[in-house]
This record gives structure tokens, C-alpha cells and sequence, in this order.
């Protein structure tokens, strides 16, 4: 650094603040062209202003939803007792944190989206490949916890409307008042989403301990039903602790893992918004991996009560609340699962891929119009199929999205830490020919480490129930541990590809316009 500002500052000039944040230089034109918008530029380091606390907010409203509570009811269902499927989510959610906080780091330091930070490996171009992979991904999310915040409106206004609601005529196996609720409640969350991230960050603040609320009374609901805890915890495991269990134990784990691998990758999008390194690493901390513990612990104690009042295991929380005959509870439940499923959805599924989606052309696609690519995508892959079974959305949907999105997460913190040293040219992630461009804005060596990898990760996977059979039959052994090898087989295989290439040109130092220390 320099002890005065130059008298001309150069196009890539970039501060660095004592904290360890960096922006553009003051007098420092944005980056502008085909590869810039608005919502791609950094966040001035003026608007990065999220807390500890709403990172923690963040991450209890999107914990506490419905398809949170599945997942830990999921594995009830196929087979686990409470302490079992405990375990394993709690395990699950302390590895899927690392990666986390990995990616999480550009965030707060450079203020970029995912689709940006990405461009540092792929090249500015090859960013779409990860950000439009992830963006699908998160349309599928999207699609199903958009059906079950439709389902919580069709039983809510059937409480309250009455049969006529209820048994409505039939289109395509389901009541029309259900489609209509589907849409109402997709319309619902395209209003907020088109007021931008600050009514989001103001709508999680308040729906987390509303929804935390919700999971207790559920849990006392269940108790009293059962005529008290004892049955809760006695329901036995029907695999034991065994070769059953550990045969179930590793795909479960994967799963789980599977569940936040989207968010590990795009994390970037909300903690760009961070006031300080130090806000989302604690609020991360403090809240992905305890809250998602303490709500699978509440789950699986209702799912096991349910099977003990019903005689089986109901997983979905919206049919178990449909059972209660205390109008009062039933709505207070399914409004809570309204809150929760609104809190996630527009958080994890609808605003990282309205960044990806302007990501591929940021001259014509806003982050509005990005959001409702989404919206509409999300309706168009048929999410009242997906959401049909826990051996389905467990070992299928989650396993494979696991497998594909590790291996993005492993060339990703191959670059940003052990090549780049978390040192990055903030004009160049936005312009043809800089240090990002690779050939013609593509890096060919993440794209192998990404096929690679994800060969590997899902080519002997099962897709049942969508279609019988394995890809590649002879890499079965792998496809219980497919985010592991995604990961691993990628991160290497890039260093390796890439060591070459950074050994003739040494990563200089980004320029400082300005002494900010």
C-alpha cells in the first residue's frame, strides 16, 4: 500500500479496511458491461450491516420449516428411533457448517454473490455452469415447500370454510381448492421477494421464535396425546445399532448433509450483507447447527409420538395437524407452518437463484425478473411428485443434490483458499480479459474437476422412485457417500489441474488505491 492516493487510480484500484473488508476504490467507476448489474456489483461496505443476531435469525427461520421437520421425521419413518436420527442430523449439520464458513468468508470481505465469487474459478463466463446447476437445484426446493405452504392454506381454509372446500372437484388427483391454494400461497411469496432483501431480513428476524414456538406446542400436542413424554422416547429403533443401522446410517448422512448443500455454495448471497467477518461466523455458527439439532430433536419426538397414538410414523407435519378435531390448535399449527415455510423459501430457494439467473445475462435478467424465472420454473418441475415419500426425498432428491453440489464446493475452496489465499481483483470478476477470463471467459480445468467429480459422486446412484436402475452400475460402492466424494475427488482434481498454471503466474497482490489502515 501507499501512503497517499494516487493521482490517477487504476481500473482494478480496490480499498482494504483494518477489519479485513475490501471494496472499490473511492472515484472508482463500477464495473459495468455485459457481466454487470446492479445486484451483482460488491455491497459498499456502508450497507453491509447484518448482525450476529440476524445471521442466526437468518438461519433459525430457515432451519425451523417444514421440510426441515421431514427430514428428521423422514428418517423416523424409514426406520431409526430418536436418538439415531438425532445423531445423525447433528453430525450432519456440524460438517455441512465447514464449508459454510469457507464460502461464507467472500461474502462480508468483497461483498459478491455466489455467481461472482464463482467466476474466480470458473472464469466469468464458466460461472454460469455451478450458478445455473445450484439455481435448478434451488427451483426444485422452491417448487416443494411452495406445495406445502399451498397444502397448510387448502387444510387451514378448509377449517374454516367447511366441506364444500374440502371436497372440491378433482383436477389432476387433487381438489382445485388445493391447486388454487398452491398459487395463492406462490403469489404470496413473489410479493415479498419483489420488495427486495431488507423486508427479507426483517421478515426472518420475527418468524424465527414464531416458528420455534409453533414446534413446542406441536411437541405438547403430541405428548398430551400420548399421555405424556414416556412414550416419545420409548418408540424402539427396528434396526438397532448394528450392521442394519450403518448400512442406513451413511446415505442418511449424506442426506442430511445434502440438505444445506445448496446454501454452502451460496451462502455469499446473504453474507455480502455482513457488517463484519465476525458477525457471520458467529451467527452461523451460533445458529445453523443448534437450531437444526434442537428442531430434529422436537420432530422426531412428534413423529415417534404419532406412532404411538396412530400406530405409524406421520412424517408430514401438515397431515399430522390436520388430525387434531381443536379447531384453535389446527390453526395455530398450519399457520405456523405457513410462517416457517415462507421464512425458508424466499431465504434459501427464491433469492440465491434470482442471483444466479442474472448471472447469465446481467443486462437483461434484474434480480426481480430472476426471482420470477425461478417462480416459474419451480411450478414447472411437477413438486407434488417430488414430495411423495421419505425414501424418495431422503435417499434420492437429497442424496443426489448432495453429490452434484459437493463437488462445486470442493473447487471452490480449493481456489479461494488454498490457491488464492482469499485474495481476490474485485474490477476483474466484471470484465472480459482480466485475470478471470481463462480461455474465452471459460476455465477449462473446473469443468473437468466438476464432471469428474460428479460422475463420481452420483453415477451409482440409485434414482428410484423416478426410474429403476443406476447410471453407472460399477461405481455403486461410491453412491452412499456421494457429497464426500463430490467434494474430495474435485478439490483435488482441480489443485492438481491448476498448480501448473499458478506456478507460472504468482496471484500479485490486489492494488490498494488508498492507505485505509
Amino acid at each position: 500500500m501507499t501512503d497517499t492516493a494516487p493521482t490517477a487510480i487504476p481500473p482494478s484500484a480496490q480499498v482494504t479496511l483494518p477489519d479485513g473488508r475490501v471494496e472499490l476504490a473511492p472515484g472508482t467507476p463500477p464495473p459495468s458491461g455485459p457481466y454487470a448489474n446492479e445486484d451483482l456489483l460488491p455491497v459498499p461496505v456502508e450497507k453491509r450491516t447484518w448482525t450476529t443476531y440476524n445471521f442466526s435469525a437468518l438461519w433459525v427461520g430457515m432451519a425451523h420449516n417444514t421440510a426441515s421437520w421431514t427430514l428428521a421425521s423422514g428418517l423416523i419413518a424409514v426406520g431409526m428411533d430418536w436418538k439415531q436420527a438425532v445423531f445423525t442430523i447433528a453430525l450432519a449439520n456440524v460438517i455441512v457448517l465447514v464449508p459454510m464458513l469457507l464460502t461464507g468468508h467472500a461474502g462480508p470481505k468483497y461483498g459478491i454473490p455466489f455467481p461472482v465469487f464463482a467466476r474466480a474459478s470458473f472464469g466469468v463466463r464458466g460461472a454460469n455452469l455451478p450458478a445455473v446447476v445450484r439455481a435448478l437445484v434451488a427451483c426444485g426446493w422452491f417448487g416443494i415447500q411452495t406445495w406445502i405452504g399451498g397444502e397448510a392454506i387448502y387444510f387451514l381454509a378448509g377449517k374454516l370454510i367447511g366441506d364444500s372446500w374440502a371436497d372440491a372437484g378433482r383436477i389432476g388427483g387433487y381438489a382445485w381448492t388445493m391447486w388454487l391454494s398452491f398459487a395463492l400461497f406462490w403469489a404470496l411469496q413473489v410479493a415479498i421477494i419483489h420488495r427486495g432483501m431488507e423486508t427479507i431480513r426483517r421478515f426472518e428476524n420475527w418468524a424465527a421464535p414464531f416458528v420455534l414456538v409453533g414446534a413446542f406446542v406441536m411437541l405438547w400436542w403430541m405428548s398430551s396425546k400420548a399421555g405424556g413424554l414416556g412414550p416419545l422416547f420409548d418408540q424402539p429403533s427396528r434396526l438397532g445399532w448394528g450392521g442394519d443401522f450403518w448400512k442406513l446410517f451413511w446415505p442418511s448422512l449424506m442426506g442430511m448433509i445434502g440438505f444445506w448443500s445448496t446454501l454452502s455454495l451460496n451462502i455469499p448471497d446473504f453474507t455480502r450483507y455482513g457488517r463484519s467477518q465476525k458477525a457471520q461466523t458467529r451467527g452461523q455458527a451460533l445458529g445453523l447447527p443448534t437450531t437444526m439439532t434442537l428442531f430434529a430433536f422436537l420432530s422426531v419426538l412428534v413423529t415417534s409420538g404419532s406412532q404411538a397414538v396412530y400406530g405409524e410414523p406421520v412424517w408430514d407435519p401438515v397431515q399430522l395437524a390436520a388430525k387434531t378435531d381443536n379447531v384453535v390448535g389446527l390453526l395455530y399449527a398450519l399457520v405456523t407452518v405457513l410462517v416457517a415455510t415462507l421464512s425458508v423459501n424466499i431465504a434459501a430457494n427464491l433469492v440465491s437463484p434470482a442471483f444466479d439467473f442474472s448471472n447469465v445475462a446481467p443486462r437483461k435478467v434484474s434480480f426481480r425478473a430472476g426471482a420470477l424465472v425461478t417462480s416459474v420454473l419451480a411450478v414447472l418441475i411437477f413438486p407434488w411428485k417430488l414430495y411423495s415419500d421419505p425414501q424418495g426425498y431422503i435417499f434420492t432428491w437429497l442424496g443426489l443434490v448432495g453429490g452434484l453440489l459437493g463437488t462445486v464446493a470442493g473447487i471452490l475452496i480449493a481456489d479461494y483458499w488454498l490457491l488464492r489465499r482469499a485474495r481476490l481483483h474485485l474490477a476483474d470478476l466484471y470484465r472480459a480479459g482480466g485475470r478471470y477470463w481463462y480461455a474465452g471467459g471459460w476455465n477449462w480445468r473446473a469443468v473437468v474437476a466438476f464432471v469428474v467429480g460428479g460422475v463420481l459422486a452420483i453415477g451409482g446412484a440409485s434414482f428410484r422412485p423416478l426410474v429403476d436402475g443406476r447410471p453407472i452400475p460399477a461405481l455403486e460402492p461410491l453412491a452412499d457417500y456421494g457429497w464426500a466424494v463430490g467434494l474430495g475427488t474435485s478439490m483435488l482434481l482441480y489443485l492438481l489441474l491448476m498448480l501448473p498454471r499458478a506456478s507460472r503466474e504468482r496471484e500479485p497482490a490486489p492494488t490498494d488505491a488508498v492507505d485505509a489502515s
